[in-house]
């Protein structure tokens, strides 16, 4: 990934360690020696929940840690949180340390910078649900017209205008999960950290919750951190994705990036289930143009990063001619390199 200037990091996560257990200093020895999970376990009866855990995550950006059960995703965001922790290793927020900050400060920053969503929706039912919206910035000292008002203008970003009198119990499990986006999203967070929160979810209406976090991100551009066990989940949200195994990180890159050169097998066990022509988009399969780059080409043309291989390939059946990949704003970039294509349908071994 092309290197970002530093003005465009929000969160950095530097060497982050998490152990569990009476022996943690016996285990990080071990651990320092290159000693494996299931063996520091063993000798010491501690568990890494998080291992040497490095990564940036850029303003506006969709990032998506999954896993397995067990992997450590959940203990990571919540160390990232520092809602638990964090033996070893910084968390930079906007250029400040977390793992610096006193409990007063850490409050400040979780109440004014930090939101969260939980798989388990957490309202609170005596409240109406306009006053679980503005809950966060109720403790913030907002006065109650104040925060009634940002939490209908919430309600409707999320679809659910006119339900702020209703009480959660109402509400369906769908409707109560967007009451819990909302509630997020109504103190302005700096980063949206989101704990498997759609998995609890019948199938149609995760899918329904993963559209509506989609078409909020448009129009908020906010910076989100995803937890999922489901790799399908996290190539539709995330920008970029961090596959975790065992406390670390085995990859981090786009969907195509994990799909196109898997690091690991597990990695690789991951991928190979997926249908290449609905993720792989025209920018990874553009070869450069055989002509004046000035020339304006006649002919059918696409947009690199917002069709997919599938919406392609009519095209490429129909016509002989090239087919040019252009930018947003319709410059050219280059041509469908046919020979890729062909590559990447052909079935792995």
């Amino acid at each position: 990934m092309t290197q970002k200037p530093v003005s465009d990091l929000c969160l950095s996560a530097g060497g982050v360690w998490r152990i569990f257990g009476s022996r943690r200093k016996r285990a990080f020895e071990l651990a320092d020696t290159g000693a494996s999970r299931a063996d520091v376990r063993t000798a010491t009866g501690a568990t890494i929940g998080v291992r040497d855990v490095s990564f940036d995550v850029l303003r506006g950006e969709t990032f998506v840690v999954m896993g397995l059960s067990g992997s450590g995703k959940s203990t990571l965001v919540r160390c990232l949180a520092r809602l638990s922790p964090v033996d070893r290793g910084t968390v930079i927020l906007e250029g400040e340390d977390l793992t610096n900050m006193t409990d007063a400060q850490l409050r400040n920053v979780r109440r004014a910078k930090l939101s969260m969503v939980f798989q388990h929706f957490g309202l609170f039912p005596h409240r109406r649900v306009v006053d679980n919206v503005a809950y966060g910035l109720e403790i913030q000292g907002i006065k109650r017209k104040d925060r009634h008002h940002r939490a209908n203008e919430v309600l409707d970003l999320v679809g659910l205008s006119g339900s702020g009198l209703s009480y959660p119990h109402q509400l369906s499990g769908g409707m109560q999960q967007r009451v819990g986006l909302a509630r997020a999203l109504a103190v302005e967070p700096t980063v949206l950290f989101f704990d498997e929160p759609f998995s609890a979810l019948d199938p149609l209406i995760r899918r329904d919750m993963q559209n509506e976090l989609l078409r909020i991100q448009t129009d908020i551009k906010g910076t989100i951190i995803f937890i999922t066990h489901d790799f399908d989940e996290a190539i539709r949200l995330g920008d970029r994705i961090a596959v975790m195994k065992d406390g670390e990180f085995d990859q981090v890159g786009t969907a195509a990036e994990l799909i196109l050169n898997p690091a690991t097998e597990y990695v690789a066990e991951f991928v190979k289930g997926v249908p290449r022509t609905k993720v792989l988009t025209a920018a990874d399969v553009v070869a450069p143009v055989d002509r004046a780059a000035s020339a304006e080409p006649d002919g059918k043309r696409v947009v690199h990063d917002t069709v997919n291989l599938e919406s392609i390939l009519p095209l490429l059946i129909e016509t002989t001619e090239d087919v040019f990949v252009v930018d947003a704003q319709d410059s050219l970039l280059g041509v469908v390199d046919r020979e890729a294509v062909t590559n990447l349908l052909q079935p792995k071994s």
